[in-house]
């Protein structure tokens, strides 16, 4: 990948043609009545303090967001569809420093959850820094749903695996970071799929809610690490990218045929 600088760092998916955001990033409501005449519902101000909110995408960082309490854990596999502009809170029923919109790179948005307390859930988000996550609300404008998969990448090992229901249905060695530019670790997931019209390395790109640490960009985007495919077969099991996860082909297919949001936990 080129233009680098070094820095800080559910249903099925649909393919679109982003060819100049796949070179930006990879060439990468509490209801009820008033105890008081004169209080406010919650919910207006919520909407209010929501429209000053900045987006939670890949592009974003929120250095105060909540961390990832368990980042090496899996989760019961239940997703989130986002079907418009969502709060999140620093903790249930607390204060918001952000919004999740409805797409992310122009894919609808599904998140993991990885906690639930009542209405309340604790969702990993796209954004930097690695393992920021958020608590939104589950009774408002989102969809539920459940993936039976896992992607489980071994970084020291360079291997990957594909599992359902806990069953190995697939396995590759894989290409990862090389010791200059590490893949990162921890829990994230498929943010988004993308066709690559451009340089055409991968057919498709999976980028991930994580993001390099070595690099904060990469070709001008945010430094956004996917998963994709490479047309020198010799990269496989070899650490040697700039922090993605490079897949054999068949691999590839598999993962492009994964959830939004299926969870992938990068070892």
């Amino acid at each position: 990948m080129s233009n680098r600088r070094k820095g800080s760092a559910a249903t099925r998916r649909t393919t679109r043609s982003l060819s100049a955001v796949v070179l930006a990033c990879l060439v990468l409501s509490g209801c009820g009545a008033a105890a008081e005449p004169v209080a406010r519902p919650p919910q207006v101000m919520a909407k209010a303090d929501l429209g000053m909110q900045p987006d939670i995408t890949t592009f974003g960082d929120f250095p105060t967001a909540p961390k990832d309490p368990a980042p090496d854990a899996g989760t019961d596999g239940v997703v989130l569809h986002v079907l418009e502009d969502l709060a999140v809170h620093q903790k249930p029923g607390g204060p918001i420093f952000g919004k999740l919109p409805a797409k992310q790179l122009e894919n609808p948005t599904w998140v993991p959850i990885i906690a639930e307390r009542g209405k309340w859930a604790q969702v990993l988000l796209p954004s930097r820094p690695n393992g920021a996550t958020g608590w939104v609300r589950t009774d408002g404008k989102v969809e539920r749903a459940r993936t039976p998969y896992v992607v489980d990448v071994d970084v020291d090992a360079r291997h990957l695996e594909v599992r359902k229901d806990g069953k190995v249905i697939g396995q590759w060695a894989a290409g990862v970071g090389a010791e200059a530019s590490p893949t990162p670790r921890g829990r994230t997931y498929i943010m988004a799929a993308i066709e690559e019209t451009v340089t055409r390395f991968s057919p498709i790109i999976l980028p991930m809610g994580i993001h390099s640490n070595t690099y904060s960009t990469y070709g001008g985007g945010p430094g956004t690490v996917a998963l994709h495919t490479w047309p020198d077969p010799s990269v496989f099991g070899k650490a040697a990218s700039d922090g993605c996860v490079r897949v054999p082909a068949d691999a590839l297919r598999l993962l492009t045929s994964l959830p939004l949001g299926t969870l992938v936990r990068l070892r």
